[in-house]
């Protein structure tokens, strides 16, 4: 995975339910920068908002009223506001039909007392916990308290001489076309269920993290991001890796590659884990107890400059290389067997082929439950390691030393600069010219088999 970018939502995503952020949350990203890939939010909050965070969280920048006022801690990248005619038809609009509205500037949004207080802590805390079943009617009731207690600003007018970059009007979901159709040259999107997000036209929170790409040198396709409403679908469905939090709407989940858990169920955290984004620091690297994975280990270590220390899956492609490298080992297998007889070889390949048929029809038949892949991954690749060491127990063999001899075999693949390097069609790894002289193993192996035949006979 090329991820250099990880934007967050706010509400719903990074904040849980009574708006803070999870301890674990906040050492993941940690590690992220850590590994040096770029983290930002993406939001439909404004920039006084978030500026708090940005200190907390070290952003490299913000994507704030859905994409129209972008900032990094050293420099606003853009101000998109909406134009004033717009501006005011929608204010004219919002007195004549009663609407609750307010304005976003630089400095935050003003306006509408319910808005704001739907904005607070304690009104977020409230909407999560009232029972679906009855919170419509509570809701009305409190938001009609709150209008009278807090009214909303009389000077509207003035707001909108200055830029404005976002307005947010109450409207329900349904209401939605109509107002497309009203004011049909600004844009609109929603971050919750009760009122609209207005932004200049054609904007939006994935052409802003485009243009951050295009100043910080990374594309879409190298943007992994987290979202739970309308206003991220856009975004999910344009990142290389868009991630729904499992309070996200169904909406939200189908445009995601990826649905992880609740934004208070450490969501961001499980999804990092399962696309093996968190790189554990080498001081809590666990060390298996099998040593011999320990040196396939130290090999990849040096053949990929980096480990899963985190468990997931193999994706198909992944799977299908590893089947691919497996099976050429055991077709060399039938050759050994066959002592280089091309008719026998030959009889032994075909009756392997069969036996691939065979088993595609058992596995097919069973119509088998995978949809725990990691585990299914595991059971197979297990079954065929103790599957090897069977063999070894039908032939006698301990592998222990063989195992060691293959092991500085292919540490020897190591070329002079450190690396590894590969054959771009096959993708396997190369031999430096000496290996074949300084390390291939077979008069090693050779010379170990007849040690332990001695031994055995010896003993017999």
């Amino acid at each position: 995975m090329d991820v250099r970018a990880v934007f967050f939502d706010l509400d719903g995503t990074l904040f849980t339910t009574t708006r803070n952020i999870l301890p674990s949350t906040k050492k993941a990203i940690l590690n992220l920068r850590q590994q040096g890939i770029l983290i930002g939010v993406a939001t439909g909050r404004g920039p006084s908002f978030v500026k708090n965070l940005m200190d907390d969280l070290k952003l490299d920048f913000a994507v704030t009223y859905n994409g129209q006022y972008i900032f990094t801690p050293e420099e606003v990248i853009r101000k998109e506001p909406i134009d004033k005619t717009s501006l005011r038809e929608i204010l004219s609009y919002s007195l004549s039909n009663h609407r609750e509205v307010s304005f976003g500037g630089a400095n935050g949004m003003s306006g509408s007392s319910l808005i704001k207080f739907g904005e607070t802590r304690v009104a977020q805390f409230v909407n999560h916990m009232l029972p679906k079943g009855f919170s419509r009617g509570v809701k009305g009731t409190f938001q009609n308290f709150v209008r009278r207690v807090i009214p909303q600003k009389k000077d509207l007018n003035r707001l909108i001489e200055e830029p404005i970059y976002q307005v947010v009007m109450v409207a329900t979901r349904n209401e939605t076309e109509k107002l497309k159709e009203r004011f049909p040259n600004v844009s609109f999107t929603r971050s919750n269920p009760y009122s609209v997000d207005i932004i200049a036209k054609d904007g939006s929170k994935v052409s802003g993290i485009k243009l951050l790409g295009e100043k910080y040198s990374f594309g879409l396709e190298n943007v992994m991001a987290f979202g739970d409403n309308d206003n991220d679908i856009k975004m999910l469905r344009e990142v290389g890796w868009g991630v729904a939090m499992g309070n996200s709407s169904s909406r939200v989940k189908e445009e995601a590659v990826y649905v992880t858990s609740s934004n208070n169920q450490d969501g961001i955290v499980k999804a990092l884990d399962h696309f093996g984004l968190l790189k554990a620091d080498r001081g809590d690297s666990l060390k298996s107890k099998d040593e011999n994975f320990e040196k396939v280990k130290k090999f990849h270590e040096f053949m990929d400059g980096s480990l899963q220390e985190v468990p997931k899956v193999l994706s198909a492609e992944e799977a299908s290389n590893r089947a691919d490298f497996q099976l050429e080992e055991l077709v060399e297998l039938l050759y050994a067997a066959s002592k280089g007889n091309q008719e026998e070889f030959t009889m032994l390949v075909q009756k392997m082929k069969k036996d691939i048929d065979k088993a595609y029809d058992k596995i097919t038949s069973k119509e088998k439950d995978v949809s725990d892949t990691m585990t299914n991954e595991v059971d197979a690749l297990v079954d065929s390691l103790y599957l090897t060491y069977g063999s070894f127990v039908l032939m006698g063999i301990d592998p222990a030393e063989v195992f060691n001899l293959v092991h500085q075999a292919n540490m020897g693949k190591i070329f002079p600069d450190g690396k590894a390097h590969f054959d771009p069609q096959t993708h396997k790894i190369l031999k430096p010219d000496n290996w074949e002289d300084d390390y291939a193993p077979e008069d090693r192996i050779k010379e170990e088999l007849e040690r332990q035949i001695n031994i055995a006979l010896g003993k017999a």
